[in-house]
């Protein structure tokens, strides 16, 4: 499934920029950023579950906020960028 991951943590304090920090590093371990603080993922159901896990243990529920929504497939479809595009596709091969 895709899902896409929207963030917005509080950056007041030191403890709040480490927060953010941390949770960009989790989700570009799951997906690709497309904004600041929107990351495009491709997961199944098991590791879904764990992204949130880690996640909500990462935020401050009192100050951050954090949304996920699943997409609707097929991507192609439902999808209209406009201005930069993606780095690189998720659903095709990755050459390094």
């Amino acid at each position: 499934m895709e899902i896409l991951i929207t963030y917005d943590v509080s950056t007041e304090t030191k403890a709040g920029r480490r927060r953010l920090r941390h949770v960009a590093k989790i989700c570009e371990g799951y997906g690709q950023r497309v904004q600041k603080s929107v990351f495009e993922c491709q997961v199944d159901a098991p590791t879904r579950e764990e992204l949130i896990h880690r996640l909500c243990k990462a935020i401050n529920e009192e100050e951050d906020s954090l949304r996920l929504y699943r997409l609707r497939e097929p991507r192609d479809r439902f999808l209209t960028v406009y201005g930069l595009g993606l780095k690189y596709d998720i659903h095709e091969p990755l050459l390094l």
